[in-house]
């Protein structure tokens, strides 16, 4: 073993995926290039690396903004069942380093690990068409259901003092909420996320006129 896979052993990666079958082929790919913690709990030690298992945009941004939280240093990868070019963008846009899926070969999950431990961002080169190809609307679905609920209030015209009376909620936890979702849509401010909102609204229409 040379010097180069002595550093490799030496990165801990956290496979945190929900799917069992999923978590333990990932954990035999990496054995070799490095140390995995798998499962849901946290490792004792923090990782150098964290691959988040996702079924797409649902729970997205949450699971985001647990890893960042708990370990901001690691680098965070997104892990999704199939190539989801929606929820690859969302992830990037989420703070993620890189956006894997199960439909690849193992030894590109695991160059994709080491390109992202480098502090290259890896994503899936059709996702360059289809950012050119797609109109530039968000995936709504990224946000929670909260602050779904209050962008629907912020939408109908309510201020924040009124979203808060309304939800029987602060103000300044309307306001956290509200830069929470803004960031989530990459918009400025609630003028913004009520267009988008009504422009995402449109397009559903349109795409299913049985809705």
């Amino acid at each position: 073993m040379d010097n180069a896979d002595r550093d490799k052993l030496t990165h801990l990666v956290w496979v945190d995926c929900p799917y069992p079958l999923l978590r333990i082929g990932l954990s035999s790919t990496l054995v070799g290039s490095a140390r995995v913690h798998a499962g849901s709990e946290a490792p004792s030690t923090d990782p150098d690396a964290v691959i988040f298992g996702t079924g797409g945009v649902e729970g997205l941004l949450e699971g985001m903004k647990r890893h960042r939280k708990l370990h901001p240093q690691a680098v965070v990868l997104v892990m999704g069942l199939y190539l989801d070019l929606s929820a690859a963008r969302s992830a990037l846009r989420a703070g993620a380093r890189g956006y894997i899926h199960a439909g690849m070969m193992p030894d590109q999950i695991t160059r994709a690990v080491e390109i992202a431990m480098r502090g290259e961002i890896v994503a899936p080169r059709a996702l360059l068409e289809y950012l050119i190809s797609d109109p530039e609307i968000p995936n709504i679905n990224i946000l929670s259901p909260r602050q779904r609920e209050i962008i629907d209030l912020v939408a109908e015209g309510m201020s924040n003092a009124q979203i808060a009376s309304r939800l029987f909620l602060s103000e300044s936890t309307i306001k956290q909420h509200l830069r929470a979702a803004y960031k989530a849509l990459g918009v400025r401010n609630r003028y913004e996320a009520a267009r988008l909102l009504q422009n995402g609204s449109q397009s559903s229409l349109l795409e299913d006129p049985a809705t």
